[in-house]
C-alpha cells in the first residue's frame, strides 16, 4: 500500500517538474512580450471602435466586453511571460472580473425586480469565480 502511495507521489512530482520545465522552455523574450502587448492594445482599439456604431445599453455591453477581453489577454500574456501560480490565479480573476462587469452592464437593460435578481445572480457568479481563482 505504501509503495503505491510513493509511486503516485513520484509520478505527481515528475508531472509537476515536466510542466515547470515546459513553461520555462516556452518563456518569451521581452521583444516578443512587447509585440504581443501591442497586438492586444490594437485589438482592444478595434473592438472598441466596433462599439461606436451601437447606442445605449448595447454600446455599454460591447465596450465592457472589449475591455474585459483586453484585461484577460493582458493577464494571459503576463502569465505566459512570467509563469507562476500567482499569474495563473490573476488570469482566473481577470476572467471573473470581465464576466462580472459585462453581466452588470447586461442587467442595466432590465428594470425592477428582474434587474435586482440579475445583479444578485451576477454577484453570486463573481464571488464563486473569485473563490475558484484563489483555489487555483
Amino acid at each position: 500500500m505504501q509503495a503505491t502511495t510513493v509511486k503516485h507521489a513520484l509520478t505527481a512530482l515528475g508531472v509537476a517538474m515536466t510542466f515547470t520545465l515546459a513553461s520555462h522552455a516556452n518563456a518569451m523574450t521581452r521583444d516578443e512580450y512587447k509585440a504581443a502587448e501591442d497586438r492586444i492594445e490594437a485589438e482592444y482599439k478595434a473592438d472598441k471602435q466596433r462599439c461606436d456604431g451601437l447606442a445605449g445599453n448595447a454600446k455599454d455591453v460591447c465596450q465592457s466586453e472589449a475591455k474585459g477581453k483586453e484585461k484577460v489577454a493582458k493577464a494571459e500574456l503576463d502569465a505566459q511571460y512570467k509563469p507562476s501560480a500567482k499569474a495563473s490565479a490573476k488570469v482566473a480573476e481577470a476572467k471573473a472580473d470581465a464576466a462580472y462587469d459585462t453581466a452588470k452592464q447586461k442587467c442595466d437593460a432590465l428594470a425592477g425586480n428582474n434587474k435586482d435578481v440579475c445583479m444578485k445572480d451576477a454577484k453570486a457568479a463573481h464571488v464563486a469565480a473569485m473563490a475558484d481563482a484563489k483555489r487555483s
